[in-house]
């Protein structure tokens, strides 16, 4: 895995915050690794747990879960909802041989381009020196 084009990463965004984040760091011309696939969805809160589960069974080596601050969701609690969701299936993942520091969970406001850009250059950076994940096409659940 010499370049980060060789493994996925695929981001769950919130609309409001973390995805507009996004596209603040793409139309800033901030600098991140290409190896990201965004998946806008509209509170962190509404992540079907199986989501995650099925990105890492199509090959993804990591998954980022973006939402508002807490205390700032737009749909009042959608981010303690994801929180909560997020820490069962660290535990799960793990449980199933999936180390659960390929899941992150993060919360970007819509303002922080740059926390957007650095959070993805860190989870390349983690995801790349742990390897590829080898659970492709395995079912785990």
């Amino acid at each position: 895995m010499e370049d980060s084009e060789n493994f996925k990463i695929v981001a769950f965004l919130c609309n409001w915050c973390t995805y507009a984040a996004a596209d603040l760091a793409g139309t800033g011309r901030l600098i991140y690794p290409p190896n990201v696939r965004t998946v806008r969805i509209m509170c962190s809160g509404s992540l079907d747990p199986m989501y995650v589960v099925k990105a890492f069974l199509e090959g993804a080596d990591g998954v980022l879960v973006g939402g508002c601050a807490l205390g700032d969701c737009h749909y009042t609690s959608g981010n303690y909802k994801a929180r909560r969701k997020v820490a069962v299936l660290r535990e799960v993942l793990d449980a199933v041989g999936i180390e659960k520091d390929r899941l992150w969970l993060r919360w970007i406001s819509a303002s922080e381009s740059g926390l957007f850009s650095e959070t993805i250059q860190q989870m390349t950076k983690a995801i790349k020196a742990m390897g590829p994940t080898l659970v492709q096409g395995r079912m785990i659940l």
